[in-house]
This record gives C-alpha cells, structure tokens and sequence, in this order.
C-alpha cells in the first residue's frame, strides 16, 4: 500500500485496530554457510537487519520497522495498532495449521462458500 503510494497511486485501505503480527524469520543456515565458506557475511548480515540503517530501509518501503525509535521516526506513515497479536498467541504454527489451513479446515470452508 505504501509503495503504491510512492508510485503515486491513492488507493483506500483499513489498518485494523486487531492485527496480526507477520514476522518474517531469518536464519543463518549451517550446512550452506560451512560449504560456501560465507558464515562471517551471513551472520553480518542477519545483525544488519535489526540496525537503524536497515530498518529505516524497509520503513520506507513500506514495512513497519521493529525498532521503536524508527517506528517514531515514521510515526506518519504507520497507523498505530492498538491490539497486536501474533501466531504464539493462537497456539503457535501447529496448531494455525490444523485450524486454518489443513485439508477441510476453516479456510477451505471459506473458499467453498465463495465459489457458491
């Protein structure tokens, strides 16, 4: 939505008061690393991320920055959330999976009521 908007499109949208925390994981894989002979450069960059510089990056692509101060910076452009949960606070992964998505869970029902 942001980056449309620094496109120059306007386009409506809702932030939600209840949202869901999408984190996005990284890891340092070992057995790719050790091969490649990359470790130094890989954790580097698994540490940038998290710096001022990266996290100003990606606020102004559009992605809300983890850092408070930043997210202050861009007070502007992030709507504040009052009631943010994330997938532990569902049960974790095996159970959003077994809920929502598995073979005849809540999501296929979903689809089967829009393809009506």
């Amino acid at each position: 939505m942001l980056l449309a908007q620094q496109q120059g499109q306007t386009l409506p949208y809702v932030v939600p008061q209840t949202n869901i925390s999408i984190d996005n994981p990284i890891a340092v894989v070992d057995a790719t690393v050790d091969r490649r002979g990359t470790r130094e450069v890989a954790e580097a960059f698994v540490q940038f991320l998290y710096t001022p510089q990266a996290q100003r990056a990606f606020a102004q692509a559009g992605f809300r920055p983890v850092d408070p101060t930043i997210e202050a910076e861009f007070s502007d452009r992030f709507i504040p959330i009052s009631n943010l949960f994330t997938v532990e606070d569902l049960g974790g992964w095996d159970a959003v999976q077994n809920q929502f998505f598995a073979d005849g869970a809540m999501f296929d029902e979903i689809q089967a009521q829009v393809g009506r």
